[in-house]
């Protein structure tokens, strides 16, 4: 058998350099131990692979029918990509359900970075697969603990960490323990009265990350001052004071439509305030990367008028969104999609965008993640319209948010953290 071309694999459409590979040793070491156990495809399920490095070399190999599961759309844009490249064909995708898992008999795991999303996948391998499923789970050494065997151990009683190889290692687990009657995940959470529903790949599970919290301090959207001062926009501006609503009005400027549809939710005024722009539909809003959706649904709490989409690359972050969404009761003015930068949204069609960017790509840090999401922003937003983003202050993201955006200013900062509005200015993005 040729030896498969990994060098042809790429990562597009997720951020591509010098020094970010579609493969990695752990891959080929995955790949290596299914084809020495001459495993059938058709009984055989990929979970964690990235963008194609361990499904392509086995379905090349001849193993047909092998199910793939991917968290991220980046990662599942690439694996269709890659294979059209290649003309490979012969596996499905699926979600992290029971049609995934039926009757596997060899699961392959690229090990994720949350211990959280390896309890809710062992989970589901030993409450879905076969009696006599082995996991075979990898990942490169630096990056794993003990910690991931004892996570596996509550789901098989066979755990077993191999030789490390190629600075990654393997471990092989087997034997499934009787499942639980309710699976781990997701799991509920209040916070001053917003839900919040995570499952296990979710980011921060179902707690408030810090820079969400600044974010909704920054935008008078915190759950606590929402709870304290009730849903009446009134309060809220008797709450903040004359001199805070002053000082945020100088900081936005004149032309804030997102700060004054804060602070009072007619839409005739919001009108007013925009002065010759006449938005006669609901505002659109757009919580780009909204992970378990706390920003989306306090948004719609504070301004029922508005139209909501949140949106993220991750199938857990969405699945809990979706979920948040529902028991906060918006659905019917929240929308949730599994979409990678907003590439389903239109151009110029949204009114305020809500972002708190990552700062990593698996496991490097990089800000080539949070650059595709100014630009995302940049091209759905209509010319005036607004984007709201917190970041780590280290990163000092604000001169690119003048260059992709339009005028920025900054509204809140706290030791570690920043928060900014930005103008969308008319005419073309830089890049």
């Amino acid at each position: 058998m040729p030896e498969f071309p990994y060098s042809r694999l790429r990562r597009w459409p997720d951020v591509e350099a010098d020094n970010l590979q579609a493969h990695d040793a752990t891959d080929l070491l995955l790949v290596e131990r299914a084809l020495a156990l001459d495993a059938s495809g058709a009984e055989t399920v990929v979970i964690g692979d990235e963008y194609g490095a361990i499904t392509l070399p086995l379905v090349d190999s001849g193993m047909q029918g092998i199910r793939v599961h991917q968290d991220l759309a980046t990662g599942r844009r690439a694996l269709v990509r890659n294979a059209e490249e290649l003309g490979i064909d012969g596996f499905t995708s699926h979600e992290l359900d029971a049609g995934l898992l039926a009757g596997a008999r060899l699961v392959l795991l690229q090990l994720p970075k949350s211990l959280a999303e390896l309890d809710e996948i062992a989970d589901a391998v030993a409450r879905w697969s076969a009696p006599d499923v082995v996991l075979i789970a990898g990942g490169r050494v630096k990056h794993m603990t003990p910690t991931q065997n004892d996570v596996l151990a509550r789901s098989f009683a066979q755990v077993q960490p191999q030789r490390a190889e190629r600075k990654s290692r393997l471990i092989v687990v087997s034997e499934p323990r009787e499942a639980p009657v309710d699976p781990p995940f997701p799991v509920t959470a209040r916070h001053d009265g917003l839900t919040l529903v995570a499952h296990g790949g979710a980011f921060a599970g179902a707690r408030l990350d810090i820079g969400t919290r600044v974010l909704l301090d920054a935008l008078a959207l915190s759950p606590a001052l929402r709870q304290a001062q009730g849903a009446s926009s009134a309060a809220l501006r008797q709450a903040q004071g004359p001199t805070e609503v002053g000082a945020l009005r100088q900081a936005q400027g004149p032309s804030s439509a997102a700060l004054r549809q804060a602070q009072g939710p007619s839409s005739a005024a919001l009108r007013q305030a925009q002065g010759p722009i006449e938005v006669e539909a609901p505002p659109r809003v757009l919580d780009l990367g909204c992970g378990t959706g706390a920003l989306a649904v306090l948004y719609a709490l504070a301004h029922p008028e508005a139209q909501v989409t949140a949106t993220d690359r991750s199938a857990a972050a969405v699945a809990s969104a979706r979920a948040t969404v529902a028991a906060n009761g918006v659905i019917d003015r929240v929308t949730v999609t599994h979409d990678d930068a907003a590439s389903g949204v239109a151009d110029a069609s949204v009114d305020v965008v809500l972002l708190n960017p990552p700062f990593h790509l698996g496991s490097s840090v990089h800000t080539g993640a949070a650059t595709r999401l100014f630009e995302a922003a940049a091209r759905v937003l209509r010319p005036g319209g607004e984007l709201f983003t917190v970041y780590n202050s280290s990163l000092g993201y604000r001169a690119q948010l003048e260059r992709l955006i339009g005028p920025t200013a900054q509204l809140h900062r706290t030791p570690k953290f920043t928060v900014t509005r930005s103008i969308r200015r008319s005419g073309s993005t830089d890049s």
